[in-house]
């Protein structure tokens, strides 16, 4: 976490890679702090599910599960960042507000990639619609294939 505060400017994209294979999304905001989707009830962990809030919080003090990666991730995204007074811009207007967390929709990643570049992108939903697919298309084949077999064997 020191090496991200000590490297990482204003507006950058920070990733908290989780060892489950998901990763949880802020904005770095200066001072060793990260503007991100918090739960509206710290005390009860960070595990984000319905309601959320926008908070801005010392990145040393954002819970993550035994083993998360903590880092800088600004080319996961092919967004160009927005200047820096657009991204503060956008960052007062949300501060605070809470939001229903929708997994496909309105989650952390869309929040951070909107904050920096103004355009909501979720990699992560891209690539679980995109492996969704895949399965889809595999079953399918696998379906056609079984019938094709019976009707051989009939």
């Amino acid at each position: 976490v020191e090496q991200v505060v000590s490297t990482a400017q204003f507006g950058d994209l920070i990733e908290f890679s989780y060892p489950i294979g998901y990763a949880h999304w802020g904005v770095y905001d200066g001072d060793g702090y990260v503007i991100h989707f918090g739960t509206i009830f710290p005390v009860c962990g960070d595990l984000l599910l319905g309601e959320t809030k926008i908070r801005r919080q010392l990145l040393s003090e954002i819970n993550v599960p035994k083993g998360a990666r903590v880092s800088v991730s600004n080319n996961k995204h092919e967004l160009e960042p927005s200047p820096v007074h657009e991204i503060r811009i956008r960052r007062d207007a949300l501060l605070g507000k809470e939001f229903t967390y929708k997994l496909l929709t309105q989650n952390c990643e869309h929040f951070a990639t909107f904050v920096r570049s103004g355009k909501a992108i979720c990699n992560q939903v891209i690539y679980l619609l995109k492996l969704n697919f895949l399965c889809r298309k595999k079953a399918i084949l696998i379906l056609l294939n079984s019938n094709q077999l019976q009707r051989e064997r009939n």
